[in-house]
């Protein structure tokens, strides 16, 4: 198991989920339950979504919402675990990607890993890491884009020679990516091309002395 499959268990390990499902039919049913909510935020954001709409969206009882689901943030916050650990699975690809020749050009690579999730993953835009639904504990000194940055550093590292100072400025440029990414989506449903290109810039900044 890779240091970033790792990273992905811990993560949607810290989902609020009441029962774990242990057979297929359970399985199939939170997965729907949280496709619904994805579909549901994707058209009235995640701020009005509430169980009821999560249970009509999904054709089930609100009762088989509970079931899983103690409220709407815990909702809210397993949608959020799913979708890092998305992220986490699209980014160990990416990094692993033969293409990529030099670690500042996996570390491009993660841009448009990145860019793709907010193309096709329904909630992903709303609801994902770094946003306000942190899922580590309010006391942990670690934050999710730290574990994300720490499994990106790590996957480098996998591949490339990284230098001890890289993690600092690999950590900056994945809250970059993010940012800007996020920006590049937030009025264009492909993607502001002008903005990918300048995340893109700007992470060749920040790591240019360490990568």
């Amino acid at each position: 198991m890779t240091i970033i499959d790792l990273s992905s268990t811990l993560l949607a390990a810290a989902a609020p989920i009441r029962n774990e499902p242990v057979q297929a039919r359970s399985t199939a049913r939170l997965a729907a339950l949280l496709d619904s909510a994805a579909a549901v935020i994707d058209e009235i954001g995640y701020e009005r979504l509430t169980t009821a709409m999560v249970a009509d969206r999904a054709g089930a009882s609100i009762g088989t919402v509970y079931r899983y689901f103690p409220d709407r943030i815990a909702v809210l916050q397993s949608l959020a675990a799913r979708n890092t650990e998305r992220l986490l699975a699209a980014l160990s690809i990416e990094l692993a990607d033969e293409r990529h020749t030099t670690a500042v050009d996996a570390l491009l690579g993660v841009v448009s890993a990145t860019a793709e999730l907010f193309r096709v993953e329904p909630g992903y835009k709303s609801v994902r890491v770094g946003d306000v639904l942190d899922l580590l504990p309010p006391n942990s000194e670690a934050s999710t884009h730290d574990v994300v940055a720490s499994a990106v550093t790590a996957g480098l590292g996998q591949r490339f020679s990284i230098d001890a100072a890289a993690g600092a400025a690999i950590a900056t440029a994945i809250t970059v990516i993010d940012a800007l990414v996020s920006r590049a989506f937030a009025r264009h449903a492909a993607g502001d091309a002008a903005l990918l290109d300048e995340a893109r810039r700007v992470v060749r900044l920040v790591v240019s002395e360490v990568l």
